[in-house]
């Protein structure tokens, strides 16, 4: 059994998704062979020294919480969010979870998926994919890496905000994939089944890409109440609610 799951944006602020998380690590994800983690773990991630800060216990709780399901004998791979893309090898080596590049091609015995965290592939909203080329480059990252924690995570917050303020004023179409990107993405990757995040719209679409039929799975985020993952059991995938 493989499990899929993202945008959680977990963060000491949402407790109700962290009790939910944790409570999904403690048990059904106990059951699973591997869990993949699509992006947006943490609602902000100013680097991985914050496991070290003495006044913020929330991210050692959530990494130890992961180090416990790895030790289970749970294979854990994480994909970097646009709201995580700091997560770094100190937090991949104290998890013990793997740090996936994006994309990501998932070869089984009977299916090829392509993982993803999705905000690429939203190529209608300029705005947040020219941010997006300028924070992914390691130069730009260990640049910001220099700072103070403190200053990092101040402007950690003032982006989180900017970009709740952006999404309010932006069309619906902006902050969604992008039909004709995602089938040259679905071509380029050999027609896999495709699973993504980011956008916050649980779907299952259907493509038509040179003939050929594809399958989109778009995961749900969390919320305070409830979340989500998708568990592949070698023959269908299957969308399990989790409260």
């Amino acid at each position: 059994m493989i499990l899929f799951t993202s945008d959680l944006h977990l963060a000491p602020q949402v407790p109700g998704v962290t009790r939910i998380f944790l409570d999904f690590l403690a048990g059904r994800a106990r059951a699973a062979e591997r869990l993949f983690i699509l992006g947006d773990l943490f609602e902000a991630w100013p680097g991985d020294d914050c496991l070290d800060d003495p006044d913020d216990a929330f991210a050692a709780a959530i990494v130890d919480a992961l180090r416990a399901l790895v030790a289970a004998g749970v294979e854990v791979s994480v994909m970097h969010g646009n709201r995580d893309f700091l997560l770094g090898g100190t937090f991949a080596a104290r998890s013990g979870a793997h740090l996936l590049p994006d994309p990501y091609v998932l070869s089984l015995p009977t299916w090829q998926f392509v993982l993803s965290h999705g905000d690429a592939l939203c190529t209608d909203d300029h705005e947040y994919q020219a941010f997006r080329a300028l924070v992914r480059p390691p130069s730009w990252q260990t640049a910001f890496l220099a700072r103070p924690l403190a200053e990092r995570r101040a402007i950690a917050m003032a982006l989180r905000q900017g970009s709740e303020n952006a999404k309010r004023a932006k069309a619906g179409y902006l902050m969604d994939v992008n039909s004709g990107t995602a089938d040259d993405f679905l071509r380029a990757h050999g027609y896999a089944t495709l699973i993504h995040g980011h956008t916050h719209r649980p779907a299952t679409h259907d493509h038509i890409v040179d003939g050929i039929h594809v399958e989109r799975w778009v995961l749900s985020d969390w919320n305070d109440g409830a979340g989500e993952c998708l568990s592949w059991n070698g023959d269908a995938l299957v969308r399990e609610p989790l409260s």
